[in-house]
């Protein structure tokens, strides 16, 4: 009967241990170990230059687009982190910001300009119309904003009159509210022939479909409501040329326009 198996006699049967094979990297393989190496240290690089150094750090605000507003005022409210990391600041916070704090800004845009700069260029809001209210102005733009409050009207701009007749008073103003009157007489203005808008002194609203103009040189014109504004433009165009003399005008049916008066 066969006895165990000893290591020896096994070690024997089936021969010395083969060696084990090291496998080495392929020069492939070391280039891309290395470069991923390399690429680490790069972007630790850059984002060190980036927020760690003095180098790219925001050092200057400039302000150009301004026309009412000083560049002063536009610096103080939109409060620029001077001294951070030009990349950190938040452009998108800025413009937010100033829109917010200082509404006669109708756009704003932040461009970052490097190593050490934002320009902050600036579009404001230019008024349609003014109300008159307490002594100063409200001024009004061509979207019916009312955006900011000033003790002397502009020059050349329109005065609202919103003053609803009686009879329609409170229909119109149950259907339609103050703000969309206000919008309404601002679309009338948009839609003036351009020789008209110069010389417009004041809308009247009494109702929304009972707009009208007073023009310099104690001249009239009724407009009716808002609708049809381009037509009734060119009809106006055409019925003050066709009658230079006149001094009353009615386009509130720009099919059957009227003038009187000498």
């Amino acid at each position: 009967m066969a006895g165990p198996i000893t290591a020896e006699r096994q070690q024997k049967k089936s021969g010395p241990p083969r060696p084990q094979r090291v496998r080495r990297l392929t020069p492939r393989s070391r280039a891309l170990i290395a470069g991923g190496v390399l690429a680490a240290l790069v972007t630790a690089g850059a984002l060190w230059v980036l927020y760690g150094s003095q180098w790219l750090r925001l050092e200057r605000v400039t302000v150009s687009g301004t026309r009412v507003l000083t560049a002063q005022e536009v610096l103080d409210a939109a409060r620029a982190p001077v001294g951070d990391p030009l990349v950190s600041v938040d452009t998108d916070a800025l413009e937010s910001r100033l829109r917010s704090e200082l509404p006669r800004i109708d756009s704003v845009e932040a461009v970052r300009s490097w190593p050490h700069d934002i320009s902050l260029e600036v579009t404001e809001r230019k008024p349609a119309l003014v109300i008159e209210k307490g002594g100063k102005f409200v001024e009004v733009d061509g979207e019916g904003v009312r955006f900011a409050t000033v003790e002397h009207a502009p020059e050349g701009v329109p005065r609202l009159e919103l003053t609803p007749d009686r009879r329609g008073a409170a229909a119109s103003l149950r259907r339609f509210g103050t703000d969309r009157l206000l919008r309404e007489a601002v679309r009338v203005t948009g839609d003036l022939p351009e020789a008209v808008a110069r010389d417009t002194r004041e809308v009247k609203v009494r109702s929304y479909d009972s707009i009208s103009l007073e023009l310099s040189g104690a001249r009239t014109v009724v407009w009716g409501s808002g609708e049809k504004g381009r037509t009734k433009a060119t009809t106006l165009s055409a019925l003050m040329k066709a009658a230079p003399k006149a001094r009353h005008f009615d386009v509130s049916v720009p099919t059957a326009p009227a003038s009187s008066g000498s």
